[in-house]
Parts: structure tokens; sequence; C-alpha cells
């Protein structure tokens, strides 16, 4: 409205004047009477031509007023357009780019599945092959056929764990176990499995400690049995003549693993690729070597993992040495030192009933013949259903409980389980898919410990023996008798305290229990049998095994 007003302003100004002179030139020539209608004649044109220069601007404004936001529109589209088209060329990159990278993992994945179909099937051939030759009758050692066998299930098992591994680490849920290890040992069993080896190659092995190593460290032992394994079989692998050493050294909880080579060394262009998966490097000898690649990602991955840092040096022709550095920091002895599976016999008190619930039969057959003859009273069911219903009936102290299983789960028979007898039965879930293991279900709140298959027979006795708290009978290298932390009876000072460390170990508290056992032990003295024994199930991270010796003294103060 204002600029049709200004439009009219302008138009009315015009009007008037060119009005006005007419009036100027007809006045002379019009009769004096005549005035009066002059001017009528005038004012009436002039709203007339008033009337009509509004309307006239108005037209004018809008119009121009259409065009302006035409232009604006047209605008918008255009910079719309570039937007979109300059969208369509990013998304053209970004496709181009995702091909590129999708035909590159087809190749790698190509080449990895030809490197794991060649590492698979040479130990399934093996296995296969005397398993043919055992069934047909043929005349070969029995022990020897099952050592082969033994060899390459190990061979595959390995395998698959090595890329459960990656996939573990590549995704973030890699879990880690808290083990006391008996360090001297442990290394001792590591120099005299790799010794013979190197022998045989005609190598020196020298295996080489410096520094006070403490009886027993806390930490993950399959996890650093693995790195030093991968690291130890490259180095022996990799060297033809000279020597292979492993050297220990141990100060202020700081560990450093060394093992060097006179092998034939790493290419310095390998170096920067040296830890990637499936990488095997460009040294002819090294790709004659079996293997996918595997073995250095791995160890890299669980050094950093455990917190450690792994190095390596490297001069090609002349060796390689790999450093390995780790906090182990020193952890109290176990109560029990528990006898070599291989030994054992059975076990000292009453049978002990288990139940096993799988839909292999095989499975049941195998772990009913490791059991039974140790005095365990074996039940079996196929599936959960029955499973359930031995049970009710029998109420078993023990169930190794397969996952997947027709009908109900392996997660939902534990939760029914638990609830039907409560802490009263261990549960120990058995499992082929590792990654059960990490699922959020219920199972975790209702299992003891988790297993997965191909299961270590030496491994089940070990975590049969620690669920059933079970005194082995055998043959031993060391005859000892266990120490009980409850030989004497407590004094009645020590129950509020121990009310405490069952309050922070049913919340999960772990540095509230560690507190209360110290307070325990310093307030009640006669106690330190006890405490001594709950910080091993701490230092274990054995919570359940440390409630039942908290419940256990709880009890025996209470009667």
């Amino acid at each position: 409205m204002g600029q049709a007003t200004l439009a009219l302003g302008g138009l009315s100004l015009a009007m008037v004047a060119l009005l006005g002179a007419a009036y100027v030139v007809l006045v002379p020539h019009v009769a004096q009477t005549s005035l009066p209608v002059l001017r009528v004649v005038l004012g009436g044109l002039l709203a007339v031509l008033l009337a009509l220069g509004w309307g006239l601007a108005l037209v004018l404004v809008q119009e121009h007023q259409s065009r302006r936001a035409a232009m604006r529109e047209v605008q918008t589209h255009v910079t719309s357009l570039r937007a979109e088209v300059d969208a369509h060329q990013s998304t053209l990159e970004q496709l181009r780019q995702a091909k590129e990278s999708a035909e590159a993992a087809s190749l790698a994945k190509s080449r990895y599945l030809i490197s794991v179909s060649h590492e698979i099937r040479s130990p399934l051939n093996s296995i296969y092959g005397y398993a043919q030759l055992m069934e047909r009758g043929h005349d070969i050692a029995p022990l020897e056929a099952a050592k082969i066998i033994r060899r390459s299930s190990e061979h595959l098992t390995n395998l698959v764990e090595g890329l459960l591994d990656i996939s573990h680490v590549e995704s973030g849920v890699l879990r880690l176990s808290k083990d006391t290890v008996r360090l001297k040992s442990f290394l001792d069993q590591l120099a005299k499995m790799f010794r013979p080896q190197a022998q045989s190659k005609g190598l020196v092995f020298n295996y080489e400690t410096s520094g006070h190593l403490p009886d027993f460290v806390g930490t993950d032992q399959k996890r650093l049995r693995q790195i030093l394994i991968n690291l130890l079989s490259n180095a022996i692998k990799f060297t033809k003549a000279g020597h292979v050493t492993f050297r220990v050294a141990y100060r202020a909880q700081l560990v450093t693993f060394t093992i060097a080579d006179s092998g034939i060394g790493i290419p310095p262009k390998d170096l920067d690729k040296l830890f990637a998966p499936f990488e095997r490097g460009s040294h002819p000898e090294a790709q004659r070597q079996k293997g996918i690649g595997l073995g250095l990602a791995i160890s890299q991955a669980l050094v950093h993992i455990l917190g450690g840092d792994l190095s390596v040096e490297s001069e090609e022709g002349e060796g390689t040495t790999f450093t390995v550095k780790l906090m182990l920091g020193p952890v109290a002895a176990p109560i029990q030192d528990l006898r070599s599976p291989q030994a054992i016999t059975g076990f000292a008190g009453p049978s002990r009933s288990v139940l096993l619930i799988d839909d292999d039969p095989d499975q049941l057959g195998l772990l009913r013949g490791l059991l039974e003859p140790l005095g365990f009273t074996i039940m079996t069911a196929n599936d959960g259903d029955k499973g359930l219903a031995l049970a009710r009936q029998h109420k078993p102290e023990l169930v190794l409980l397969d996952v997947t299983m027709p009908g109900l789960s392996g997660w939902e028979v534990a939760r029914r389980l638990r609830d039907l007898h409560g802490a009263d039965i261990r549960i120990v879930m058995v499992s082929g898919d590792a990654h059960e293991i990490h699922t959020g279900s219920a199972g975790f709140v209702a299992h003891d410990q988790f297993l997965i298959k191909p299961v270590d027979l030496d491994a089940l006795i070990d975590v049969v023996g620690n669920q059933l708290e079970l005194q082995w009978q055998g043959a031993t290298a060391e005859e000892e008798a266990p120490v009980s932390p409850n030989t004497t009876r407590l004094p009645a000072a020590a129950l509020p305290f121990l009310s405490d460390i069952e309050n922070d170990v049913r919340i999960g508290h772990v540095r509230g229990i560690e507190r209360s056992i110290r307070a325990l032990e310093q307030a009640v003295p006669e106690t330190k049998p006890l405490a001594t024994s709950l910080l091993g199930c701490l230092d274990r991270f054995d919570l359940s095994g440390l409630a039942t010796q908290v419940r256990a003294a709880t009890q025996d103060l209470q009667v």
C-alpha cells in the first residue's frame, strides 16, 4: 500500500499539472460565465483520472512485486538445483570410493578364503584320513593316530579362535579373565615346550630370567600364553641356524619378555605393516611358511588390551627381537594348588551329582566318559524340558548346559534352574558359538561360568573342581595338604565384618569388598587365614566362591 500511495502521488502531481496547464490555456477562450462549468468539468476529470491512477498504481506495484517474487523463486530454485547437483556429485564420489573399497575387500576376502581353506583342509585331511584307517581296521598304532588327530584338532581350534579374537577385538567385546598364575612354572612350561622344537632344527634355545620373579601374578593366563607362543613359534619358524633367546626380566611389577632370534629378519618396507591382519611379509621364506598372517595382529591387540606394549627391532638377514612389556602385580597364593588333571583319579568326599544337558549325543557321551570314572553321578538330557524335569526330581549340584538347543535355549533353561534351586546349584554354560557369551541375556545372571567348544578336557576338570570346591585325589608333584581357611571357629566379633563383605559382594562393589576384608583382618587377627582365602578369591574375581566362604563362616558363627 505504501508503494501504491507513492506511485499515486506521482501520477496525481502529473495530472494536476496537466489539467492546470489546460485550464490556463482555455481561460482566455471561454466566456466569464462558463468558467464555473469549466472548473467543474476539469475537477470531475481530475477525480476520474485520480481513480484510474490509483488502480493503475496498484496494478503496477503488484506486477512489480510479482516479478520480484518470481525472481526470488527462480533464484531459490537455481540455488537448490546447484546444491542438488553438488550433492549428487558428492554421492557419486562416495559411491566410487565405496565401490573401490568393496572391490579391494572382495579381493582380500578371496585371498583370505584361499589361505583359510588351505589351513583348514590340511588338519582336516589328517583327521579324516586317520579316522578312516582306524574305522577300516588298518594296522596303525592307536596312540600315535590319537596324537595326530588331537594335534590336528588343536590346529583347527587355534585357527577358529584366532579369527574370533580378531572379530572380538574389532567389535570391542573381547573379555579378559583374572587368573592367578604361578609365574615361574608358567614360564618353565613354555621353555620346555619350545626347547625341543628349537633343538630339532639345530638351534640353541636360551631361556634367561633376571630380577626376582614373584611366585604368583594376576593376569589372563590364556591370553598371555597365546602372545608368547605366537612370538616364540615365529622365532623358531623363521630361524634356520643360530639361536632363539627367551629372556624375562621383572622389576617394580613390570615384566619384560624379550624373544630374540638370529633368523631371516624383516625387510624395512614390511615393518610398518607387520601387525596388519593377514599380512605375511614380502620375504620369500615368510611366504613359504604355513599360516594366514593372524598371529602378530592378534598378539599386538591382546598386549594392548592387557595394558602393555609390543615393539619390534629387526635387521634383514641378521635377526629379529620382539619385546613385550606388561604390568603384572604379585598376588596372594591360591588356597589349594590343584593337581594335574591327567593324574586325577577321583576326589575326596561323597559322590557329587552332575546333570548334562546337550542335544548332541556325542557330546553327552564324551562328558559322561570323562566324569563318570572319577566318581560323579551323571544324569543326561537331550533338551531343556527333560533337563528341567531331571533337575526338579534329583536336584543336581552342577549342570553342564549347552546354549543352542531345539525348544528352550540354554539361557532360558539356566534362568529356570536358578529360579528353581537358587544358589544351591552351579551352572556352567557350554557353547560352540563364542559370541553367545556376549549376549545381554538372563544367562549373565543365571550361569556361573562359560566354556567354548571344543572344550579342553583339562580345563573342564579345573572348572568342575572349582565350581564344586573339590579336593582332587591322585598323584601330584607336591603332596602338601591343602590349607583350609576355616580350621578354627571364628570370634563373634567377626560377624559384622562378614555381613559388610556379604553386602558388598551382593552389589558387586569390588573395592568395598577388599576394604571390608582388610578391616576384618585388622580388627580380628584370628581371621587372617579366612581373609587370605577371601583375598585370593577376589584376586581371581571369583565372587561366587568368595560369597560361599563368607556364608559358611557366618553360618558357623550363628550356630
